[in-house]
């Protein structure tokens, strides 16, 4: 199976829990064996690429500003890539420079995702029950990429992801245990960085860094 396969199923999801005017947001960067997999919450009407008359790639965080801030402050983004992309307003988003920003994502060997690919017209909270629908689909994503490393965001996706109950303030630089199939991850939940967690950024910056050093610095990956 092919990461592009679940974008199928993705879309049927899409129509029963997000706005029926508005497209699934699915995943980007980097599908072979990357050195962390991000996976956040659920997109909303501000990713650009969530459009129905928009054609390039839908991948998230398109023509947003704050997220970029995390990944240029923890040395996953280059100087270049990172002030192009505060200068531009969302409708200054292409397809070339989306491409661009996630050919600079892909090099850095990291993949963005999401658990609930359920875009909403703005950051209402999703039920548990709806992101749990997303989960088994969030796994053969995973499967496909094999990941070094994942990092969740904020204490619901993190629980719904681990399987328990999960309070990230408790677990900072905590490594949980993650099973998927014949596979083990090394899964670091981490403070949600932006929207309502935007007073969290420091403590999230703090964190990535800390997982970056210990489990790729020292190339302490996983078999």
């Amino acid at each position: 199976m092919k990461i592009e396969d679940l974008k199928i199923e993705y879309d049927k999801l899409q129509m029963q829990y997000g706005a029926k005017e508005l497209d699934s947001i699915y995943n980007g960067g980097c599908e072979k064996n990357p050195d962390i997999c991000f996976v956040f919450m659920n997109p909303t009407g501000k990713n650009i690429a969530s459009a129905k008359s928009w054609k390039g790639r839908k991948s998230p965080w398109l023509g947003t500003k704050n997220i970029w801030k995390l990944f240029y402050q923890v040395h996953l983004l280059s100087e270049e890539v990172f002030h192009e992309i505060q200068k531009r307003k969302p409708n200054e988003w292409d397809y070339a420079f989306c491409d661009f920003v996630y050919d600079e994502i892909t090099n850095k060997k990291l993949f963005i995702t999401n658990l609930g690919k359920c875009t909403q017209v703005d950051a209402r909270p999703l039920s548990d029950d709806v992101l749990k629908q997303y989960l088994a689909l969030l796994f053969q994503e995973i499967d496909i990429i094999k990941p070094k490393v994942i990092i969740t965001f904020g204490n619901q996706v993190s629980s719904i992801i681990l399987n328990k109950k999960i309070s990230v303030s408790e677990n900072r630089r905590v490594c949980h245990k993650l099973k998927i199939n014949k596979h083990t991850y090394n899964v670091y939940p981490v403070y949600y960085p932006v929207g309502n967690g935007i007073f969290n950024m420091d403590k999230a910056i703090e964190d990535i860094n800390w997982i970056v050093e210990n489990e790729i610095g020292n190339k302490k990956y996983l078999e």
